[in-house]
């Protein structure tokens, strides 16, 4: 063995030795670095097998040798460009599918088979033996048409890695840049040392890559060492921009649209690139058959916006903020948040609150709130008012008798037959259990006396037929006008219908009491 042959295996071996060494720090320190490192590792694996593969390789002494650890070698030469991708696509959030991971590596390892089984096909090496001037280890060879497909694979691979590190450069923050030199220049030096090597630069019959991979092995050490490369790495904005949930609009300072986030394309599939450069507005029309609801300068106040009707409906939040670049040119950037299920969740709430969950009409809550707006005005603009309150007649019996099941039919009965006979601007609300109340604003006591008699007649008229029984239901009733000479309350005003409610009830039921000054008068 020459001293020439030993100085490139010992380079080799250093190179191999470095990158087991970082391959084995990367592992033990995994479990404090984020996810990225298992593909780095993989990487650095597949480098250390090529620098050992080829030392080992130039200590060969026969042909069937130097094949075998050829074949070896090639799990570094052609799986370690593929992986140096996925690590690189990876450490700048480029989003990476099992599929695309798999197809990455496809052409490598069919080179690896191709290499390993040559002797059979001769697709990758047309001739492999040992070199008639040189002797062993070293190698004549002519390439086949499989080599030329590995070679060119390989090569796009660490330069697709090199050009997409390069891209992010402008977009990376300074913090990062350290990073990012070693991770260019990790794909760019065994790039230049693979090209002087094919257009023999390099020493005849020696691969010269495994000799200078302890250069990128040492730069990958430093920065994992010195700038946290595994702990602390950027991630693509256009990764963030589409991962925000809410939909994303960008217009320049004429409001044409310049770009959208993959949220806003969700609310409208058919938005495409081709309406880049688009007035918002005219996007807007396109997008759903319709105008925008406000111009421009009124979008900048509006706070909320439908789109859809009735189950495709949905209700955004709108926020619009201008933007400004270092050239100071205004530009807006609009965030559409989906707040319909937040918005139907209220609703619920809302009718919870004033909504009767039996009856579906206005409970004690909502009664109060706007009947006390209506009293005041009433009271103004001196109009009548009258309050009507309703009772289901021997109720308790029914429930004892048949089960509050059956009594919740009834009730329900009773609104149903009440719907009918008031006036769309009757204020109708179930004030507890089997009571009712209904106030009359422009009604006076004459005119709420016809009514009552109504809705007792339709009542007594109108069988309730149940699960279990056909039953007779009648109501009580008591009337009671606001006098406005005595400056009364609406409370004070309920307490006499409650009294004319009393009287009915004692009287034999389904009947109305009138409430009049200093007595009460019946009505059947």
């Amino acid at each position: 063995m020459n001293a020439q042959i030993t100085a490139y295996i010992s380079i080799m071996c250093a190179a191999g030795v470095l990158n087991l060494f970082l391959c084995i720090y990367a592992f033990y320190k995994r479990h404090t670095y984020s996810n990225i490192v298992y593909y780095f590792l993989a990487y650095v694996a597949t480098i250390t097998i090529y620098c050992f593969s080829s030392a080992v390789g130039l200590l060969a002494t026969s042909i069937e040798e130097i094949k075998f650890w050829t074949s070896v070698q090639y799990i570094g030469i052609a799986v370690s460009p593929a992986l140096g991708l996925l690590f690189v696509l990876k450490y700048y959030g480029f989003y990476l599918s099992k599929i695309m991971a798999v197809l990455v590596l496809l052409i490598p390892t069919i080179t690896v088979l191709m290499v390993s089984t040559n002797d059979w096909h001769h697709l990758h090496y047309r001739v492999f033996k040992v070199d008639p001037f040189l002797g062993v280890p070293f190698i004549y060879q002519e390439e086949g048409f499989w080599y030329l497909v590995h070679g060119t694979f390989c090569f796009s691979y660490m330069f697709a890695a090199f050009l997409f590190a390069c891209s992010r450069w402008k977009e990376t923050n300074k913090v990062y840049r350290p990073q990012s030199i070693t991770i260019i220049l990790g794909q760019l030096i065994p790039i230049i040392t693979a090209f002087l090597y094919l257009i023999d630069v390099t020493p005849r019959g020696v691969d010269p890559v495994p000799m200078v991979l302890w250069i990128t092995s040492a730069l990958y050490l430093w920065s994992i060492k010195s700038s946290r490369l595994f702990t602390m790495m950027p991630i693509d904005k256009d990764t963030i921009f589409n991962s925000i949930n809410d939909g994303v609009v960008v217009l320049d300072d004429s409001k044409q649209l310049i770009e959208y986030n993959k949220a806003f394309q969700n609310i409208f599939p058919q938005l495409n690139k081709t309406m880049l450069g688009l007035n918002f507005l005219n996007m807007w029309e396109l997008l759903t058959n319709k105008s925008f609801p406000y111009d421009f300068e009124s979008l900048l106040n509006t706070k909320e916006l439908t789109i859809g009707e009735a189950e495709d409906r949905k209700i955004y939040q709108i926020s619009i903020s201008p933007l400004r670049n270092l050239k100071n040119s205004k530009g807006y950037i609009i965030i559409f948040a989906d707040i319909t299920k937040l918005k139907e969740l209220q609703l619920q709430l809302e009718r919870q609150a004033y909504y009767d969950e039996l009856t579906q009409i206005n409970n004690r809550r909502a009664f109060f709130q706007q009947c006390e707006q209506d009293f005041i005005t009433a009271t103004t603009n001196s109009t009548p008012f009258t309050i009507i309150l309703l009772d289901i007649d021997h109720f308790k019996k029914v429930n004892d008798t048949y089960g509050h099941h059956i009594g919740d039919e009834i009730i329900v009965h009773v609104v149903n037959r009440c719907k009918t006979q008031l006036p769309d601007t009757a204020l109708f609300a179930r004030s507890g259990g089997e009571e009712f109340v209904i106030a009359l604003n422009g009604y006076n006591q004459i005119d709420a006396l016809a009514l009552a008699k109504d809705l007792c007649t339709s009542m007594e008229s109108q069988v309730c037929v149940t699960e279990k029984a056909s039953l007779n239901v009648t109501v009580s009733l008591g009337i009671a006008e606001a006098n406005y000479e005595t400056a009364e309350t609406l409370h004070q005003l309920l307490n006499k219908a409650d009294q004319a409610l009393y009287s009915a009830k004692k009287a034999g039921r389904n009947r109305t009491g009138v409430y009049e000054e200093k007595n009460i008068s019946l009505s059947i």
